[in-house]
């Protein structure tokens, strides 16, 4: 690769993608200024198929379809580095790539996103200043702070999800999960405009990369946010994250000496230590992104502490260990064997 030819950053469309890609870029251009970086976007698979199936919802999209084009946008040297939400990478890379660096991990929480009964209330009394249709009344509203016990019988709390509507459900027996489809604000503004939804879960880090951000009046604002929705923060004992959630990983060609020098100053070493236990338990545990799984390690001291959970043959199950830091690996191993009745 010429040394004057621009360093490319591959990264899908979406708004989410393209904030997480701003990131990395700035950090590239700040440890190394004078070397030129620019983005280059790819429209993946599962963007197309996301968009097409939003009348579809209750379709499982396969794991890699978030990232099979950028890869193959690495293997072909029209890009250098590929950024991912590390979530959506799959355990197992193709030949010649490999995972180059993980930024430091963002909030893991999933957020409770639902409408304001307060804001209901007031739009009704004043219809004539607000836009109201026949059957918007419908709509059903919660106060602050509300818990997912709290939801009534029959509330619906959309999520496409498995590792959410496991967990939801065993918080809540009574709730329905049914899935729903599109990006952030677009899930949003179906949840502020159909009757039939009354509740979604999103990822904090999520929201935090798009400037949204949850009040301590538990107000979710931000451009794009439609009025009268408020959030509410659930802390991981109440709702385990899915392997890697909040984390950014730059996958890299595996040969390229010259953008491994720059994945070094990208890499979050105590969040590569965490995410690599993970993606070791989600590899043993033989699932993907959408896998009924979920699992979160952090540094503590001079060890990697993991709490997992499976929904994988029936009932929850729960284990949790700790390890040298160097031992991410056999950590997340053991975890998996635990939860999979195994003896090691």
């Amino acid at each position: 690769m010429p040394s004057d030819k621009p360093i490319a950053i591959a990264t899908r469309g979406s708004a989410l993608a393209l904030a997480q890609a701003n990131l990395v870029l700035a950090q590239c251009r700040a440890a190394f200024p004078k070397l030129s970086f620019e983005l280059t976007i790819i429209k993946t698979t599962g963007d197309k198929l996301q968009t097409a199936s939003l009348t579809q919802e209750g379709k499982t999209l396969p794991k890699g379809l978030f990232t099979k084009e950028l890869e193959v946008a690495l293997l072909k040297h029209r890009a250098d580095l590929a950024v991912h939400s590390l979530k959506d990478l799959p355990t197992e890379l193709p030949a010649g790539l490999k995972l180059g660096a993980v930024g430091k991990r963002a909030d893991v929480r999933d957020v409770l996103i639902y409408r304001d009964a307060g804001h209901l209330r007031a739009a009704e009394a004043d219809k004539d200043a607000t836009e109201w249709s026949p059957g918007q009344s419908a709509r059903r509203g919660f106060k602050p702070r509300l818990a997912v016990q709290d939801l009534p019988a029959g509330a619906v709390v959309a999520t496409s999800s498995t590792r959410r509507k496991a967990q939801l459900l065993t918080l809540n027996p009574g709730i329905k999960v049914p899935d729903i489809r599109g990006n952030v604000v677009t899930r949003m503004q179906k949840l502020a405009e159909r009757a039939e939804l009354d509740a979604t879960v999103l990822a904090l880090a999520g929201l935090a990369r798009l400037n949204f951000r949850v009040t301590p009046e538990g107000r979710l604002e931000g451009d794009g946010v439609p009025d009268g929705l408020l959030a509410t923060i659930l802390d991981t004992e109440v709702m385990l994250p899915c392997v890697g959630q909040g984390a950014v990983g730059i996958e890299v060609r595996e040969s390229d000496e010259r953008i491994a020098a720059i994945c070094e100053k990208l890499n979050h070493s105590s969040t590569r230590q965490c995410v690599t236990a993970e993606r070791a338990f989600l590899a043993a545990m033989g699932g993907g992104c959408q896998s009924p799984v979920a699992a979160y390690a952090k540094v503590v001291g001079t060890k990697v502490e993991m709490r997992a959970l499976s929904f994988a043959s029936g009932p929850v199950r729960r284990a949790e260990a700790k390890r040298p830091f160097k031992a991410a690996v056999e950590l997340g191993q053991q975890l998996a064997a635990e939860l999979k009745g195994e003896t090691r």
